[in-house]
Formats: C-alpha cells, structure tokens, sequence
C-alpha cells in the first residue's frame, strides 16, 4: 500500500501562487509515476500535471495550466510539489496527489485550492 498526504493547499487571490505538497509512504518501491489531478465543483477530475519516479524528466500537463504551474520531485524526501503561479480563478478546486505504482493507482485525500477574483 502507498499512502499520500497532501498539504499547502488554501484561498488566494488571483495572480497569486501556492504550493501544493504530496509526500508518499509505505510500500513506494516501484512507484513509476506521481501527478496532481483537480475536480471543480459539477466536473470531472482531470490531470493537472504528472512527473515520472525517480527520473523526473518528461513531465506533462495540462494545456491550461502550462507555462503556470510546476511539477517537481524529491526522491530524498518521498516528495512531489505542485508550484502554481499566476492562479485564476478557473483554477478553484480540490487538487489530488497521485501514484502509479504496478498498475495500481493511489490517490490522497484532496487539498482545497480556491482563487478568488
């Protein structure tokens, strides 16, 4: 089993940044890829951005948000970190830690981000 826990989450103003933290535990050996996913309120969940493990290169994201956020990794501290600059409020939603580990997805409990206008 793998166990995140997201943190950094919060209300800020648009133009604002946040940084979002998901550190991971328990069995993480083998965990190939680890992303952030949001869902708005009426929408389905959809990939934000997603690094591969231990590696780090080749990162993806979603068109709305490149050039905005970054996705980067801490092998040393089982961490991955969302920086999102430039938040719109389009951006307001509950931001998902992700792994892939095996063909296994888990996923943390949620962080609120809301930008306000």
């Amino acid at each position: 089993q793998v166990q995140l826990v997201e943190s950094g989450g919060g209300l800020v103003q648009a133009g604002g940044s946040l940084t979002l933290s998901c550190a991971a535990s328990g069995s993480i050996f083998s965990i190939k890829t680890m992303g952030w996913y949001r869902q708005a309120p009426g929408k389905q969940r959809e990939l934000v951005a997603t690094i591969p493990i231990p590696s780090g290169d080749n990162t993806r994201y979603a068109d709305s948000v490149k050039g905005r956020f970054t996705i980067s990794r801490d092998n040393a501290k089982n961490t991955v970190y969302l920086q999102m600059n430039s938040l719109k409020p389009e951006d307001t939603a509950v931001y998902y830690c992700y792994a892939s580990k095996l063909g296994y997805s888990y996923w943390g409990q949620g962080t609120q981000v809301t930008v306000s206008s």
